[in-house]
């Protein structure tokens, strides 16, 4: 008789368990901090141990504070950010989507030239695009408008790349060729047929957008210069401004630091709900792509 085999179980690796369990910390303790930190007034906030609880529990009067403050300039930043991140990380996607698939399935002239200049595109920090895009915009008339952040964050260079890279394994080239048979365009198999098949890799794109455009925080400060536009990221850097200047003169009339850790938790909130929301696309997205049959 034949003895069966059972396969061996891998051993757990000590040294990869320690290191995950350092990067979870490393990533878990600024949250904890800062959820602590919301839960106190300015007193328990400069005096108690940060990664603990302070004297008393602060956290829904900080967040009656952040949204009354100022005639609630908080959701108007937030409204604001929202507004950025949804249509800007919605449009980004959908454009990278569309150019990705573009020259991914399209053979014409200049394709190579206009891969590489997307590769070259994606090594040039948005720090650098900054000072030119706002002579740009100030030259249209357009600075100190929603139109100066929307613009700039429909261009997702690293999205047209990761999308190409997709849509080339994604949509079998005989499935266009029967849709074409079949008398549909160009345009109604993009929507219709290949969009579907890409909806991972959408998806994947739409949430490096959304963090991106959600924490965006130089090219709004270069742009706008109404608080009435301003993001998240904009609004709460200039409470902590605020915080500091009062600090230093001994102004204790607005309690800032409450307000900006407290802002700062509610701001982080939508991300993770929209990670939760989306990780299972994200994950399948970032796959898909990279297997052969």
């Amino acid at each position: 008789m034949s003895r069966r085999t059972t396969p061996a179980r891998r051993r757990p690796s000590t040294a990869l368990t320690l290191a995950m369990g350092l990067m979870l910390l490393y990533a878990l303790l600024p949250l904890v901090w800062l959820f602590m930190s919301s839960t106190k007034d300015t007193a328990s906030l400069m005096n108690s141990f940060g990664l603990w609880f302070g004297d008393g529990f602060h956290l829904f009067g900080n967040i009656r504070d952040v949204l009354t403050y100022d005639d609630g300039i908080y959701l108007r930043w937030f409204g604001n950010t929202l507004l950025y991140a949804v249509v800007g990380a919605g449009g980004a996607a959908f454009v990278s989507t569309a150019a990705g698939y573009g020259l991914a399935k399209y053979r014409f002239r200049g394709r190579t030239a206009l891969s590489a200049l997307v590769l070259g595109a994606i090594a040039i920090p948005g720090t650098a695009l900054a000072v030119p895009t706002y002579l740009l915009f100030s030259k249209a008339g357009i600075v100190d408008t929603p139109w100066a952040v929307l613009l700039p964050s429909l261009v997702s260079p690293f999205g047209v790349y990761l999308m190409r890279v997709y849509a080339a394994e994604a949509v079998p080239d005989t499935v266009l060729e029967a849709a074409r048979i079949d008398g549909s365009g160009e345009l109604r198999t993009f929507f219709t047929i290949s969009l579907r098949m890409l909806a991972p890799g959408f998806v994947t794109v739409l949430l490096f957008a959304l963090v991106a455009t959600w924490n965006n925080y130089f090219l709004p400060l270069i742009v706008l210069s109404d608080p009435q536009w301003f993001p998240l990221t904009v609004g709460l850097n200039q409470w902590n401004a605020l915080a500091t200047g009062a600090a230093g003169s001994g102004v204790t009339t607005v309690n800032f630091y409450p307000l900006v850790v407290t802002g700062s938790l509610l701001a982080i909130v939508p991300l993770v709900v929209a990670f939760l929301f989306l990780q299972r696309f994200w994950q399948s997205g970032l796959a898909a792509g990279s297997v052969k049959e």
